[in-house]
């Protein structure tokens, strides 16, 4: 399936950047960033489930928020970029 992630961490200390920077990176384990706090992922619920217990983790509840938007199979008609910075397609093969 097809999930945007979005995350807001409150930064007032170093330990919230590394709060912060824990969850890009997780984030980033399982999609592509597609803008500071936006992620696109294609994932199966296994590893949704997993991600969403680690970033459940991470986060402090009390002070930051995670938005799951769940797209489904036929997310392509569901999205319109405009602007700058293209992404690839998370589907297409990576070519070095």
């Amino acid at each position: 399936m097809f999930v945007l992630i979005t995350y807001d961490i409150k930064i007032e200390t170093k330990a919230d950047q590394k709060r912060l920077r824990r969850v890009a990176k997780l984030c980033q384990n399982f999609g592509q960033r597609v803008q500071n706090s936006v992620f696109e992922c294609q994932i199966d619920s296994v590893n949704l489930r997993i991600l969403k217990h680690e970033l459940c983790k991470t986060i402090d509840i009390n002070r930051d928020s995670l938005r799951f938007y769940y797209l489904g199979k036929n997310y392509k008609n569901k999205i319109e970029h405009i602007g700058v910075k293209s992404v690839r397609d998370i589907n297409d093969p990576l070519i070095f």
